[in-house]
């Protein structure tokens, strides 16, 4: 006698990494109303995150950009290097056109605002699945653009587009209000180094002072969480 083939479908495996308990609980909750996903694992940091992919071997992993310690840029580019077959869909409160590109460069999938609902993510992580890449239709165009050559690509429109991704990401680091030293401990760096960066980023900036810059980047930093509130 033949046995009877189940139909049931197989749900996908969903890593979530943000550092938020409250944000984990609220994209767990909106990834159990798909039935086709379920959430195999939580992590608070870019460390534990990647013991878990290496664990648990999920469909697709959730990243938010900015994670204590190692950043989720960092992550995503360790993530990609080892299993690139493991899609990668980032969860950000910064300005998409600054990021967008450098994270689908780092490995990334898809890029998704929190300011987008519940709906939005589903979407994107079921697009993803699909082999697809995620971003706003605005991104999408500008980035096919800057590629024909029509117009020049989001990632140099914003002057923090200059910035290499160490020197971004020390730029945020001074935005949230940390030292040099504090930076250095933070990203396993030498403080000459660090300051060696933050040279770099003033000439980039055009900016005339460490006073200057620091004030440049606690602004942007500020401008991007009043601006970023997530609907998760």
């Amino acid at each position: 006698m033949m046995k009877e083939r189940s139909t049931e479908t197989k749900k996908r495996g969903v890593l979530i990494v943000d550092d938020h308990a409250v944000l984990r609980e609220g994209l767990a909750y909106i990834i159990g109303t798909d039935p086709s996903l379920w959430v195999c694992g939580m992590a608070e940091n870019a460390q534990k995150g990647f013991e878990l992919v290496e664990k648990l071997k999920p469909d697709i992993v959730l990243v938010d950009i900015s994670l204590p310690g190692k950043s989720g840029l960092e992550l995503v580019k360790d993530i990609h290097a080892i299993y690139p077959e493991i899609p990668i869909l980032v969860l950000s409160m910064h300005e998409e056109s600054l990021f967008a590109e450098r994270l689908l460069r780092a490995g990334a999938r898809g890029y998704l605002m929190k300011s987008e609902g519940g709906e939005k993510l589903l979407q994107a992580i079921n697009r993803i699945l699909e082999g697809n890449i995620f971003v706003s239709d605005e991104i999408s165009s500008r980035i096919l653009e800057g590629f024909t050559g029509k117009k020049s690509s989001p990632f140099k429109a914003s002057p923090l587009g200059k910035l290499s991704d160490r020197e971004l990401e020390v730029f945020q680091l001074i935005g949230k209000g940390l030292s040099s030293r504090q930076i250095a401990e933070q990203l396993h760096l030498s403080i000459k180094t660090v300051e060696a960066y933050r040279a770099s980023i003033k000439q980039k900036l055009k900016l005339q002072s460490g006073t200057e810059l620091v004030h440049y980047a606690i602004s942007w930093h500020q401008s991007n969480i009043s601006s970023g509130q997530t609907n998760f």
